[in-house]
């Protein structure tokens, strides 16, 4: 399977069309399970649907010129940041003051509610992870694949061609970084 997919992730960087349609149908499942998951990490009610916002990253990605992704990790980790970027934006145009956002509907408090990260909150760990990739962009792409695709330690380690406990320092260092960019009342040092 993975030997279908490289032929067609090469036909794709070449521009044609039908690998691209053709991907997508074979990672669709995949895609979707990330799509749920990313609507779920993001806490607050959101009205977007798992499959809309697979529908809508897959807008965005085909509408990008000169993306290439050489490997299935590589494609699952830019689709993740598509639908991150994707919901934060679907996020802010919600809590737009023009279309109410200043209101605050409210609910009777639930145990998912404890987990739940502010549309804030959101915005800094999109933005923390768009400067590890410029900082680091293997261990942003680890951060995709483990935290947004929900992959293990071993599968991420399988994708990328490494040992389990390499992916698991990277992970700690990423984890170290990013902690830091988002807190900054702790020192650098």
């Amino acid at each position: 399977m993975d030997t279908d997919l490289s032929v067609l992730f090469r036909a794709m960087e070449q521009g044609d069309g039908a690998a691209d349609e053709a991907l997508f149908a074979r990672l669709y499942a995949e895609l979707h399970r990330v799509a749920r998951r990313e609507l779920a990490r993001s806490g607050f009610p959101i009205s977007l649907g798992a499959t809309t916002l697979l529908h809508e990253a897959y807008l965005d990605m085909a509408g990008r010129e000169g993306s290439s992704f050489p490997d299935r990790a590589r494609f699952l980790g830019y689709t993740a940041r598509v639908m991150r970027g994707l919901i934060i934006e679907h996020s802010r145009t919600r809590r737009a003051i023009k279309r109410g956002g200043a209101f605050e509907i409210t609910s009777l408090p639930t145990d998912v509610e404890a987990h739940v990260a502010n549309h804030r909150e959101l915005e800094q760990i999109g933005e923390a992870l768009d400067q590890l990739a410029k900082v680091d962009r293997s261990l942003a792409e680890i951060v995709d694949l483990k935290f947004f695709c929900g992959f293990s330690f071993a599968e991420v380690a399988a994708l990328q061609g490494v040992t389990e406990r390499t992916v698991q320092r990277r992970w700690e260092r990423a984890r170290i970084y990013l902690h830091r960019t988002m807190r900054t009342d702790l020192p650098v040092s």
